[in-house]
């Protein structure tokens, strides 16, 4: 295991006391790693689990909602419009990201932030169905209500 940098450790902190907040009591650990771009990434001790409650729609649903061809759906994941996770091999599309059969303009910003901060897709994913208690809310409902300069502060903190 290589050797942090302090900044990197910082950084790694804040996710690790994300996830502690998040799931406690699932027994889920995490170690913090360099990854070979020199990002500081954390993996998984055990299999994470995907966040409870969360309903999720598969690719071709989500083309067929949008009223566009699969390989759109792909290039707004691939733009950050969209996140994506695969569930038992299958991308699949959180349902709360769509509002009126549209995809939440509010996204693409906050993802994008997020991935500037140092985020992988899979803890922006985490972050947004976790209780933030600074929004007294997950940031997706949050950005749902229209608090978008909330959500996208708290996740600016969080560099």
């Amino acid at each position: 295991m290589w050797e942090l940098k302090p900044r990197r450790v910082a950084v790694c902190r804040k996710r690790l006391n994300i996830l502690q907040r998040t799931i406690p009591s699932q027994g889920v650990s995490f170690t913090c790693v360099e990854s070979v771009t020199g990002q500081s990434v954390l993996v998984p001790a055990t299999k994470s689990t995907e966040p409870q409650g969360v309903q999720t729609l598969t690719l071709p649903d989500v083309a067929e909602m949008l009223g566009v061809q699969v390989t759109r759906v792909r290039r707004l994941i691939e733009d950050r419009h969209l996140l994506a996770t695969r569930i038992d091999g299958v991308l699949r599309v959180p349902a709360d990201f769509f509002k009126d059969g549209h995809v939440l303009s509010e996204l693409h910003g906050t993802f994008v932030l997020l991935h500037d901060v140092g985020f992988s897709d899979s803890e922006i994913y985490d972050w947004m169905f976790t209780p933030e208690e600074s929004l007294k809310a997950t940031p997706i409902e949050a950005l749902r209500a229209g608090r978008k300069a909330e959500v996208r502060r708290v996740a600016q903190a969080l560099l």
